[in-house]
């Protein structure tokens, strides 16, 4: 399923740790983690310095 313009500039827009809290509690599945748009959300999540222990330890593990 090809990535839209839409998909890809709310995925430019997120902080690496909405990224994360995507990333660890979005429901499945997930429109922005699947496909193409779900590598190229895995793509900027690294880029912007990925799943870091204090980003971890700031989310927790119960979805809010």
């Amino acid at each position: 399923m090809p990535m839209t313009a839409e998909e890809k500039a709310q995925i430019d827009g997120m902080t690496q740790l909405e990224l994360c809290r995507t990333w660890r509690f979005a429901e499945c599945p997930y429109h922005l983690l699947q496909g193409e748009t779900g590598q190229y959300f895995a793509e900027r999540l690294k880029e912007m310095g990925g799943f870091t222990p204090e980003i971890s330890k700031q989310l927790g593990f119960e979805r809010t």
